[in-house]
């Protein structure tokens, strides 16, 4: 029998991909589509021929497992009603937008059911071309690890993204998290301490378009991190993710989404081509996870350990030192 999923808001720009991969999944069928703003879910849900549910709580009580693509300050809302439910959870990141948030998912974490599935959609562990280079690291390869340099750079996505009492804040809580989570993935350890620098040159506004973030590890390995919306409007919000990792024996490169052709059309990024859809591979693992009754290879604890790093840059900001994490 097919696994049954409910998808929880049309917000995020993922929802697309996310819902089609499930659409796709031979194990899997959507069952429906709700959101707190109407108009959006009913619109999302008739363009691919699905029922829209007005009433959240009836969606979760026929669903096995459910995906939240909410806005980020109502992750938290979807995740309590998912979890008091009992169903298994795939939630869109940042897992934790404020450290409020964080704390509030850490005890949700704490009291999981150990049956239960609860990842964080993290679609970059799934990159071969990431995975490839942690297979050399870990052999040893470039030799001991010394540091990283990183960017996960894109255009504004304006809407909720730009609205902080809906997003959390601005390019750093959006955009940090994924390479905080692949930099954890190839070293082992997590830093110790964060500092950050944020500004607005890009478009002016109270919310940062442009965040830089140095990481530093317990080892004494660092990392650098452009996470900034400083891309020209056109260009691709998402899909920018590289590292470069240099190491005692030599220099590995990655850039995880180097697989086809970037077509710009004036409607926006279509990708041609394209190799490899880590979206879909997420959604494969999650399902995978739930029918062997194991842990998925990424972890609501996972995003949140990524969120809280985001956090720890914001107090670096604010108090222009480095922050413990």
């Amino acid at each position: 029998m097919a696994l049954r999923i409910g998808v929880l808001s049309a917000a995020h720009v993922h929802a697309p991909g996310f819902t089609a991969g499930f659409l796709n999944h031979p194990d899997a069928e959507v069952v429906g589509i709700w959101d707190d703003q109407a108009d959006r879910g009913a619109a999302f849900a008739e363009a691919r021929s699905l029922p829209f549910h007005a009433d959240r709580g009836r969606l979760i009580g026929e669903v096995d497992a459910v995906v939240i693509c909410s806005e980020n300050m109502r992750h938290l809302e979807n995740l309590e009603a998912a979890a008091a439910a009992g169903v298994h959870i795939l939630c869109e990141k940042p897992i934790a937008p404020t450290d409020e948030h964080a704390d509030a998912v850490a005890r949700l974490i704490s009291a999981k059911p150990a049956d239960r599935v609860w990842m964080t959609a993290f679609p970059c562990p799934f990159s071969p071309s990431f995975q490839r280079m942690a297979k050399l690291i870990e052999s040893g390869e470039i030799g001991r690890i010394l540091a990283l340099c990183c960017t996960n750079r894109g255009s504004c996505p304006f809407g909720w993204f730009v609205e902080p009492e809906l997003s959390g804040g601005g390019a750093m809580i959006d955009h940090v998290v994924h390479v905080a989570d692949l930099l954890w993935r190839l070293l082992g350890e997590e830093p110790d301490q964060v500092a950050a620098e944020t500004g607005s040159a890009m478009y002016g506004q109270a919310w940062e378009d442009t965040a830089k973030v140095t990481l530093g590890y317990p080892s004494g390995v660092f990392a650098t991190l452009d996470s900034s919306w400083s891309r020209p409007t056109g260009y691709k919000t998402w899909g920018d993710v590289t590292i470069r990792a240099v190491g005692e024996k030599g220099v590995l490169e990655a850039d995880l989404f180097a697989q086809g052709v970037d077509h710009y059309p004036a409607s926006g990024l279509r990708l041609s081509g394209t190799a490899s859809d880590m979206d879909s591979l997420m959604v494969a693992e999650f399902i995978a996870a739930i029918r062997e009754g194991r842990e998925p290879s990424v972890t609501l604890a996972d995003g949140l350990r990524a969120s809280q790093v985001a956090l720890a840059a914001y107090r670096a900001q604010a108090s222009g030192t480095a922050a413990a994490v």
